[in-house]
């Protein structure tokens, strides 16, 4: 009996509704076993690298970890398959992270090390919030994203003028403490500018001289000031887009993104008709 597009059509949908969605029991357990997966693997990269583990057990995990590659292949090749718009779904974000984390275990074949890489699959644990019903989280993110992304024109002009005074008191210093006191050229200095403003002070390089000293003392509480600055622009923009309602669970069927209101008709990203996915839920 010959296979239909039709039957195809209907594997399918009934595969996607599967991988993308949390709403239904099949889902939830896909997800849960997934989430498994990735910790699992994840703790036998950190296992590896350690020398006496990988001295006795190296041959295992490497078999091991191949294992957990050929089921993350297998399972972006069917998201690739079953999404309505692969493309789109391999640029967006947990496209680009699916792929990431498969693309280690191969490249190790070619550059020895790369598989510590591996523990970018820890980016696939956000699907955690999907999993459990987070969704007051997810829309948490998704004002965490909006804020910080009406902040980026203040934040950059204040960037700005954060690296001209880093550039003014790392000059200044050099000139004043000069190379004989560790200050061997202004970049240098400028790196000493940073570490101070940022108030890290790693103490590899000080001024020593009185005026040095001085200026040292006025970048540090300079540095606590600029340290308040970003964070009170993006708190502004946090409760400005903090107002509304909860975020459902539901995948959008063309761009295969997620976060949408819970009385959205349509998705927020590509405009797309979101579906109620009823035959989903009798999954």
């Amino acid at each position: 009996m010959h296979r239909t597009d039709s039957d195809f059509d209907s594997w399918r949908n009934r595969v996607y509704h599967i991988i993308f969605e949390a709403d239904t029991a099949a889902g939830k357990l896909f997800d849960v076993l997934l989430l498994w997966s990735i910790l699992i693997s994840i703790g036998l990269v950190m296992l590896d690298s350690v020398a006496g583990i990988h001295l006795r057990f190296g041959a295992a995990l490497y078999a091991a970890e191949w294992v957990f590659t050929a089921l993350f292949t297998a399972e972006y090749l069917i998201r690739l398959i079953t999404v309505p718009r692969p493309l789109r779904y391999a640029r967006s974000f947990f496209g680009v992270v699916d792929l990431l984390a498969i693309v280690p275990t191969y490249l190790s074949l070619m550059l020895t090390g790369t598989q510590a890489l591996l523990v970018v699959r820890a980016l696939r644990l956000l699907r955690v919030f999907r999993v459990l019903k987070l969704g007051r989280y997810l829309r948490e993110a998704t004002v965490l994203r909006l804020a910080v992304r009406a902040s980026l024109p203040k934040i950059s002009v204040f960037l700005y003028t954060v690296l001209t005074l880093v550039v003014i008191i790392g000059t200044l210093m050099y000139v004043i403490e000069g190379p004989q006191r560790g200050f061997t050229s202004i970049p240098t200095s400028i790196y000493w500018a940073i570490v101070t403003l940022t108030t890290v002070g790693y103490g590899d390089i000080s001024p020593v001289t009185p005026a040095g000293r001085v200026l040292a003392s006025m970048a540090m509480i300079l540095g606590y000031g600029i340290i308040a600055v970003p964070t009170g622009i993006v708190t502004v923009e946090m409760a400005r887009f903090g107002a509304g309602d909860g975020v459902s669970t539901r995948v959008c069927d063309e761009c295969a993104r997620e976060g949408h209101d819970m009385d959205a008709s349509h998705c927020k990203y590509c405009g797309s008709a979101l579906t109620a996915n009823d035959e989903a839920r009798l999954v």
